[in-house]
């Protein structure tokens, strides 16, 4: 009979970033390392700068051994849910950025005609006001 996964999304990972309550996710897995921070060789602030986001990124450049990601996988509870949005440092989910973006690239062109004239104008002005010194 196959396990069940438990998914998570980054916005509850992120609730999990105090020393008595210490998730983090590495390569979409998430674990809950609250009972290891005492041991981490590192000492716990290490882990502590990375609980509640994606530590992938710190876990590599820390060069753990082989054995250290063996014990690392003896604390995964879940996944990162694939389909929840990201919140970004911003605020905002990867999605809205992707929504955002693309009706920008969709506005008309008399909404850019105003702000490009503007520029123009202010770039020639500039121009003027130099050649003059």
């Amino acid at each position: 009979m196959p396990t069940l996964t438990k998914l998570f999304s980054m916005q509850e990972i992120s609730q999990h970033k105090a020393k008595d309550d210490c998730w983090l996710v590495i390569d979409g897995k998430v674990y809950d390392v609250t009972t290891y921070l005492d041991e981490h060789p590192g000492g716990d602030d290490v882990v502590l700068e990375v609980t509640g986001k994606d530590a992938k990124e710190e876990f590599e450049d820390a060069g753990h051994s082989k054995s250290a990601r063996e014990l690392l996988e003896t604390f995964c509870i879940g996944e990162l849910d694939p389909d929840a949005p990201v919140i970004t440092k911003h605020g905002i989910s990867s999605m809205q950025h992707a929504h955002f973006v693309y009706k920008l690239k969709e506005l008309p062109l008399q909404y850019w005609a105003v702000p490009a004239a503007l520029v123009g104008i202010s770039v020639v002005v500039g121009f003027q006001f130099l050649h003059k010194k």
